[in-house]
């Protein structure tokens, strides 16, 4: 039997069977396969543009001996044609932490109603959040995390017409403030800002600390690229560098790639011009 699985509704199940959020962790505890899957993916609730996840992250607070073999979970695995990213109705995981405390990677796609609470896990070594927009609410929770085993944190800024309501100082204060002693992969993603957020990142604490960047899916130019080019070969710790989906030239593309270090920067996009102004957009805002 696999070690992940995957667990969703369509809409016809949500309209003609009355499966939603309220059903799922129900379903899951019913099914025979369950208790050998340590990763568990939860996909589309049936009706995720409208009904919050709340009823499935209380399910699994109120279940959690019968969760505690899962060590990964991904709450919100649905593409666009299911539910915009920036649709997704999320919910408040203040009281996951302490519910699953054997959990060593979470997964959350969607900003749209968000709550992390208080942070604090002692075995979580990965963080991802994806959406189209990340409010400065809760990059303050992350900011305020007790996280001594994280290695991985991968953060979606997204758009402000999406819910990103900071700037590159909000970025450049939760960088200086936040603590993570393991941390190995640092990923600040997909924002309209990622030349400043670049800036932000090379003057962090975590530079020196870190074996893999990820500045990817944004729109990143050579003003950014050109801050690599002088500030990584200072750090030979840095293994890895991601910056693909970009806005830079190929010549400075070129020369990222002459770095003696692993550099993926595939994808390369060109400037939006429309009545005289120039756009750049992130990879992943609706």
């Amino acid at each position: 039997m696999a070690a992940t699985k995957k667990y969703s509704y369509d809409f016809d199940q949500y309209e003609e069977e009355g499966k939603g959020s309220d059903t799922l962790v129900e379903d899951i505890l019913a099914d025979p396969e369950f208790p050998q899957v340590t990763e568990l993916i939860i996909g589309d609730w049936g009706n995720s543009w409208e009904e919050e996840c709340q009823p499935i992250i209380e399910g699994i607070i109120a279940n959690a001996q019968r969760f505690s073999h899962v060590e990964k979970l991904f709450i919100g695995d649905m593409e666009y044609d299911e539910c915009e990213v920036s649709w997704i109705m999320q919910g408040n995981y203040k009281d996951l932490w302490a519910a699953l405390p054997h959990l060593k990677e979470l997964t959350i796609k969607g900003s749209t109603g968000l709550v992390l609470g208080e942070i604090c896990h002692e075995e979580l070594e990965s963080l991802t959040i994806i959406c189209g927009g990340l409010p400065v609410r809760v990059i303050e929770e992350i900011q305020r995390a007790t996280l001594p085993k994280l290695k991985k944190l991968l953060l979606y800024i997204g758009s402000d017409n999406y819910g990103f309501d900071g700037n590159p100082d909000t970025i450049r204060e939760f960088l200086e403030k936040v603590q993570l002693p393991e941390l190995e992969y640092l990923g600040i993603v997909d924002s309209e800002i990622q030349d400043e957020i670049t800036e932000a990142v090379l003057e962090s604490k975590f530079i020196g600390q870190i074996q893999t960047l990820d500045l990817s899916c944004g729109t990143l130019s050579d003003k950014g690229g050109e801050l690599l080019l002088q500030k990584l070969p200072q750090y030979d710790n840095i293994k890895r560098l991601d910056v693909h989906y970009n806005f830079m030239s190929e010549k400075l593309i070129k020369r990222l790639e002459e770095l003696p270090i692993s550099v993926d920067a595939s994808d390369r996009n060109e400037m939006h011009h429309y009545r005289g102004e120039s756009y750049m957009y992130a990879m992943l805002t609706e």
